[in-house]
């Protein structure tokens, strides 16, 4: 194994190629900076700048007095989703409830017609659509474009801005495909605790202190927790923000077409580079991955490079199809009424717990949150031996665990709830 390189670039490269050949192996530790530099007779810095670039691009990682190694693989994540063949009550899918999800036959049918290459990416309907839906939520003049999905979106939108080894803010606990995304893209999270009204504004601070070049925050019906923005919470974001206009500040709205509570802008006026995303994926299923995305002129026109190379559009059969649901009176009744019953589903489980003393935060979504003082995986699995089918929250933690349940309310129903409940504070006794 031989390193060689003139130009920080050139030993970047070669370090790279023995990692990738496993001649170097991962949690192998590289020369100290002036020994590799004596030896390749170059300046200590350039040697430095190599090994920024390596830790950058996810190769490598710094560690304290004990230099600068190769990674160690990511272990697989947990994903979203149910377990179908499980005998358990599933309380951890974080799925709608398939009977609230609109029956798309009886839609009205369309006559096809095929788009060809060079046409408007967004269906004419769609883009009023999103003007109309985002015209209080965001700053004035945004660009409207789709995204497969919120996940898309957020990727997308960081990918335009970002460069691997950038430092994120997100929430602590954070939503898993969250996670994923950062740590696929080779981007840092910073994690920034929740409480009852959403992101900690000091903890924010401390994040942009570090050098975060974008925050991803969520307005209602955070997940895993529930948690929503107060006006007083989202205005005190708002301020700190505008303090920070170079940062990019992604507005991830996922459960908008559902949510039970009111919605508080955060993107300041002297953002330089912001999104707003909303999904209809949680409302009309998770197969019609769409969401929409508005944006300042830069943040679209780079979006739309980065859309360009998938042909510019998501599918305009699927959008055709969102749109008659957006605009059929029967559906969005039917999305009127799912909202209340998620609502008064996740109010129910809340109160079942209160009533046998098991306190969750307030909030919305498909969710609840049940904080726990250590490692959840006892109670999840005296849980499992009840019938019951549980997410455990460490899953969720950015840079340390989060010690927690997620429980999904959106298919209970009150007998279910009232016996979930008084299983809960038997194990918890």
């Amino acid at each position: 194994m031989k390193i060689v390189g003139k130009t920080a670039a050139e030993i970047f490269d070669s370090i790279r190629q023995l990692a990738q050949s496993h001649r170097l192996a991962p949690g192998q530790a590289l020369p100290p900076v002036r020994e590799l530099a004596q030896t390749l007779a170059v300046n200590r810095n350039t040697v430095a700048a190599a090994y920024k670039r390596l830790v950058g691009a996810g190769i490598a990682v710094t560690q304290g007095r004990l230099g600068t190694v190769i990674r160690q693989p990511d272990a697989p994540a947990e994903q979203e989703g149910g377990q179908p063949d499980s005998p358990l009550t599933d309380l951890a899918s974080g799925n709608p409830d398939p009977a609230w999800l609109p029956d798309l036959s009886a839609l009205p049918r369309r006559p096809y017609r095929p788009r060809l290459y060079g046409e408007a990416p967004v269906n004419p309907g769609l883009v009023a659509y999103a003007r109309q839906w985002c015209a209080n939520a965001c700053p004035d003049g945004a660009g409207i474009d789709l995204a497969h999905g919120a996940v898309d979106a957020v990727e997308r939108l960081l990918a335009a801005h970002l460069v691997a080894g950038d430092k994120v803010a997100v929430e602590h606990p954070c939503f898993l495909s969250s996670i994923s995304t950062l740590r696929v893209a080779g981007l840092q999270p910073v994690g920034v605790p929740v409480d009852a009204e959403g992101m900690r504004p000091d903890a924010l601070q401390a994040a942009l202190d570090q050098g975060v070049q974008a925050v991803i925050v969520t307005p209602r019906a955070h997940n895993p927790t529930g948690c929503c923005l107060s006006a007083r919470r989202a205005r005190a974001l708002r301020q700190l923000l505008a303090r920070h206009p170079h940062v990019l500040v992604i507005v991830d709205d996922h459960f908008a077409m559902l949510s039970d509570a009111p919605y508080h802008a955060v993107i300041p006026a002297q953002a330089r580079r912001w999104a707003l995303v909303r999904s209809v994926s949680k409302a009309l299923g998770p197969d019609l991955r769409l969401a929409f995305v508005a944006s300042d002129a830069q943040t679209a026109q780079r979006l739309r490079l980065r859309l360009a190379c998938g042909t510019h559009w998501v599918s305009h059969l699927l959008q055709d199809i969102v749109e008659d649901c957006l605009v059929t009176p029967d559906i969005q009744a039917r999305i009127a009424q799912a909202r209340q019953v998620y609502a008064a589903r996740r109010a129910m489980l809340a109160d079942a717990l209160a009533a046998q003393g098991v306190a969750t935060p307030p909030g919305d979504g498909l969710n609840l949150w049940l904080p726990l003082p250590g490692d959840s995986q006892p109670l999840a699995f005296a849980l499992a031996r009840l019938g019951w089918l549980v997410r455990g929250g460490e899953a969720f933690g950015v840079e340390h665990p989060a010690h927690g349940l997620r429980l999904t309310s959106a298919s209970l129903d009150a007998a279910t709830a009232q016996r979930l409940a008084a299983d809960l504070k038997r194990c918890l006794g």
